[in-house]
């Protein structure tokens, strides 16, 4: 693979993270209080306090949309990444809290996806970023 089609390859997978977390943030963003009461819901058998999940259900849709916002630009690509993996831990720890193992897989596919996107940023050509520096 060339240069060239390894810049559209790193732009696809840009994309492609970023737009799910901006669908995630976009779709809740308009329902955030039954959003909240849902996710209170599942998490009210485990360890963790009700004033825990209340604030994280709100600030995860903002949390997703920003992300997904700011990696489907291409911009601030590292920093946002590095944010949207922490948010994936967090999805990933909540999930094993209440044992909801399906929701696993995408979670580490996210992750996945995340770790390609750092290591793999010198091909962010396509981007803001890029556009920035020049």
């Amino acid at each position: 693979m060339n240069m060239a089609n390894s810049n559209i390859a790193y732009l696809f997978l840009r994309l492609g993270i970023g737009i799910s977390f901006f669908g995630h943030g976009l779709v809740r963003m308009p329902k955030l209080l039954e959003f909240s009461n849902w996710m209170v819901d599942k998490f009210k058998d485990s360890m963790l306090p009700d004033v825990l999940v209340i604030a994280f259900s709100y600030a995860l849709p903002v949390g997703e949309f920003v992300v997904g916002l700011l990696l489907t630009l291409g911009l601030f690509t590292k920093q946002t990444a590095i944010g949207g993996g922490v948010i994936m831990l967090m999805l990933i720890f909540g999930s094993c809290a209440i044992e909801e193992w399906n929701a696993l897989p995408s979670q580490m596919i996210h992750i996945l996806f995340i770790v390609i996107l750092l290591t793999q940023i010198t091909h962010n050509q396509i981007s803001i970023d890029q556009t920035i520096k020049k």
